[in-house]
């Protein structure tokens, strides 16, 4: 990973070795601003926006949420605010003079202490990244220009960058410091890409950590692009990408599986992704998938042991039942939106989609009558050709989807168990824990040439299709 970088990167500068606020500082006398104002805007909680309702209530600021703004600006606040509220005032203006750009000593005292905790909670795991400076990440991003936009997220942007001695290409995510979920979701986010080392997750390389610029996280680049360009033809210029190979579909599926087993199973922490879908799936140019966006990813307890979250944060169409009803996080909350994911590789289809016709809007309850009724040619994408060589491949999928998107938490197998029904591999848990997997009236395993097929999601047209699958094999 060093070597990638180039050697700026192994090596590190003098100003790297800079403690942070020093380097602030030095940005600071260098700008020679004169008598610059700006409006300090404090809104209450009187109207209730979104962002202040759902506010941490342990957190010192949750009643209110402060912007630097312009007198046109506050201006506007304030005409918002009067038509919302009637004679109630939700925002309180002071003027602050920001002479040489210097703030208020108070406002500047909690904006160290800020990145002081910040650097105290991530020490544990910094020496394995490289530091940047905000310098060589303004550089790298040819200062943030618009044509380096990879994408964006609620607290971030992404941009293409290179670094180092050798240009190598990053992506770069900014987080704004301004936001108080962004330290959270910053350190958060460190701590767990940083623990994760499997070659289906996108590699974490390096931070930066600026109090004026903002926070910063930099990742290897995956040259493909997103599962969902491929897909669903998101791609600029509005033009769609090539369909994918069955064969690239496969292994997009299996290696994500993967990847959510190393989240599960693979680290000291059982880690919840929470957002599994194919903008967050990265493509090689071979194709090899990389899950990548951990913004939203947190620690459970254990694998399989549920903890309820306050906030429901997620994609429509993904959410598990259980987490979008009632906030309850465990790893099947993965598991069901990889299900969402696998439905989408076999159907060419969205989550969803407003255009379809009655019925068929949602991906889920639209393909669930279909897994129970004999209609395979009205299930798979109608862009892919599908060899009979494959067709074993391809039942298994359509297996491991369905286990995936069941109702009932309990009743969905664990990704290690989706990992072996998509490999075609024996697995002891599914042998032995029959009871936990739903049923129709004829739940059985059906053992053929080494491959427990299990078939308690599928009409018995679509069974003996799967066993005719099984005797092309031979």
């Amino acid at each position: 990973m060093i070597w990638d970088m180039g050697l700026a990167c192994i090596i590190p500068t003098r100003r790297c070795r800079i403690s942070i606020k020093n380097q602030n500082e030095g940005k600071i006398n260098d700008k020679k601003l004169e008598h610059n104002k700006a409006w300090l805007l404090a809104e209450g909680g009187g109207c209730g926006g979104p962002e202040l309702i759902n506010a941490d209530p342990y957190s010192v600021h949750s009643s209110f949420r402060f912007t630097l703004c312009t007198q046109v600006e506050v201006d506007q606040s304030m005409n918002v605010n009067n038509n919302s509220c009637g004679s109630s005032n939700s925002a309180t203006v002071l003027m602050v003079n920001l002479d040489n750009g210097l703030t208020d000593p108070k406002s500047q005292e909690l904006k160290w202490r800020k990145v002081e905790s910040l650097e105290r909670n991530i020490s544990p795991v910094v020496h394995s990244l490289i530091r940047f400076s905000y310098n060589e990440i303004a550089s790298a991003t040819r200062n943030f220009s618009k044509g380096r936009v990879l994408g964006r997220g609620a607290l971030s942007f992404v941009f293409m960058g290179r670094v180092g001695f050798l240009r190598t290409t990053v992506a770069i995510k900014r987080l704004d410091m301004a936001d108080e979920e962004s330290p959270k979701a910053f350190c958060r986010e460190l701590m767990i890409a940083s623990s994760l080392h499997n070659p289906y997750i996108a590699l974490l390389v390096g931070f930066c950590i600026d109090p004026e610029e903002g926070l910063f996280l930099v990742y290897k680049y995956v040259s493909g692009g997103s599962l969902e360009r491929y897909l669903h033809g998101k791609k600029r210029g509005g033009k769609g990408g090539p369909a994918l190979t069955w064969r690239a579909r496969y292994k997009v599926a299996v290696g994500i599986a993967e990847s959510i087993g190393h989240l599960h199973n693979g680290t000291e922490r059982c880690v919840v992704h929470r957002d599994i879908k194919p903008s967050n799936i990265l493509l090689s140019s071979k194709k090899t998938p990389k899950l990548c966006d951990f913004g939203l990813a947190t620690w459970t307890p254990a694998p399989s042991v549920p903890f309820l979250c306050k906030t429901v944060k997620g994609t429509f169409g993904y959410l598990a039942p259980e987490y979008f009803q009632h906030g309850k996080v465990s790893d099947k909350t993965d598991v069901y939106a990889f299900g969402v994911v696998l439905l989408e590789l076999l159907t060419g289809r969205k989550p969803i989609e407003a255009k379809r016709g009655p019925g068929e809007e949602n991906l889920v309850l639209w393909a669930k009558p279909l897994l129970q009724q004999d209609a395979l040619e009205k299930f798979l994408d109608p862009r892919l050709k599908f060899p009979r060589k494959n067709l074993h491949q391809i039942s298994r999928m359509i297996q491991a989807a369905a286990a995936c998107i069941h109702s009932e938490e309990s009743q969905r197998p664990d990704i290690d168990e989706i990992i072996d029904m998509l490999r075609g591999r024996e697995s002891d848990s599914i042998n032995t824990q029959k009871d936990i997997l739903p049923s129709n009236g004829c739940a059985s395993l059906i053992e053929k040439n080494s491959v427990f097929v299990h078939t308690g999601f599928l009409s018995p047209t679509l069974k003996r299709k799967i066993m005719e699958v099984s005797d092309i094999q031979d």
